[in-house]
């Protein structure tokens, strides 16, 4: 079954680390991505631009609106994701507990929709 993996860290918080502390959570990034690639997990998966870069989109009455920045303040923000494949959900946490950021931020598993043909 394939889950998506969201990682939701406080931008604000990773922003202040210094060159040293990044440098280590990419390499870490780094060993975790390669550990699920090699396992067969991996299916996807991207870092996303700050959500200063983001803009929300929304159809009212068939008008077209748009909103730069997230639909919502939160203290946490999205910032990247893994489409994953594992047997089973408690498979799928355990991936999730690996990824660096769950130490700072928090991982949301999500089982992707399985269609009826």
């Amino acid at each position: 079954m394939q889950y998506l993996l969201m990682i939701y860290q406080n931008e604000v918080e990773y922003a202040k680390n210094d060159a040293a502390t990044t440098q280590k959570m990419l390499a870490e990034y780094q060993t975790f991505t390669q550990g699920i690639i090699q396992n067969g997990n991996f299916k996807a998966g991207d870092r996303l631009q700050p959500t200063t870069t983001a803009t929300t989109v929304r159809v009212r009455d068939g008008k077209t609106l748009t909103t730069d920045g997230p639909f919502a303040e939160t203290r946490e923000q999205l910032g990247g994701y893994y489409l994953i494949e594992a047997k089973d959900l408690n498979a799928a946490i355990e991936i999730a507990a690996r990824i660096p950021s769950a130490r700072i931020g928090s991982i949301e598993v999500r089982p992707i929709w399985v269609y009826d043909k």
